[in-house]
């Protein structure tokens, strides 16, 4: 059975992690699968990408009976782990054009929560938890946990969130702004489809733009991000999207955005 489901229909990727069995957890064969998907062309022609698990849980992280060594065994390179999978899946996420939802069905644990988080958009259900038990094991945050936390939930609350390792509801997590939107359950795919249908039929370039420039404002001044607006403002302004969008709002219509 594959690890991975992927689907494409009307410019909406799905990918859903598809090892209910063991909460989704990832182990060798998922850590391929994913990384192939991801790679794959049809989700580049996509416009909108969800990402969400089979079952009832998003992610519960790495398949720690992948990390059981015998005795006088040497330990397992974890260093190597996260660079040859974790870095690069994190990383090919965020560098993904088109916007990303992630919809979070239940737990999502380690580095699962924080796959999630590397997502543009969050939506959890109800009944969803975002823990981080890496000091449980032994270990800190890894797959962005340690660059995502502290940005979205704030310093005291990323601190509490890795020292402690306890467990933070849905609900907590749309109010602390960990997350986008926090839904019934019953309602969360239906929710985040609606989302996806709107971003595909959306301004492509313009998504585009809008994650290029607000992922480069932590790293600028505010001259440098003014001059980044300047740049991208003058760009989109010679797009067709944009000559579109502004006759369709002079002719009270819907756009009708083709991406160039």
């Amino acid at each position: 059975m594959s690890t991975i489901l992927f689907q494409l229909r009307e410019g909406i990727a799905r990918i859903t992690l598809n090892r209910p069995e063991r909460l989704n957890s990832i182990d060798t064969a998922m850590r391929g699968e994913l990384m192939q998907v991801l790679r794959d062309s049809r989700v580049q022609e996509a416009r909108a990408l969800i990402l969400t698990g089979a079952g009832r849980a998003f992610c519960t992280g790495q398949d720690l009976a992948e990390r059981v060594t015998p005795p006088g065994a040497p330990p397992p390179d974890l260093g190597e782990s996260i660079e040859s999978f974790y870095k690069p899946l994190v990383l090919g996420l965020s560098a993904l054009s088109i916007p990303v939802i992630a919809a979070v069905n239940g737990a999502a644990v380690g580095a699962g929560a924080n796959l999630a988080l590397a997502c543009d958009i969050v939506i959890a259900a109800r009944s969803a938890a975002f823990i981080q038990p890496f000091c449980r094991l032994g270990l800190a945050p890894d797959a962005g946990g340690s660059y995502f936390l502290p940005r979205l939930a704030g310093a005291a609350r990323a601190m509490g969130l890795a020292l402690t390792g306890d467990t933070l509801g849905a609900e907590k997590a749309e109010a602390w702004g960990l997350i986008w939107k926090c839904v019934d359950d019953d309602r969360l795919m239906a929710e985040t489809e609606a989302l996806a249908a709107r971003f595909a039929a959306g301004p492509p370039l313009a998504y585009a733009a809008i994650k290029r420039t607000l992922h480069a404002s932590p790293h600028n001044t505010l001259g440098q991000q003014l001059d980044l607006e300047r740049d991208t403002q003058a760009e989109l302004g010679r797009s067709e999207d944009y000559r579109e969008g502004v006759t369709a709002f002079m002719e009270k219509r819907p756009p009708a955005f083709k991406g160039k």
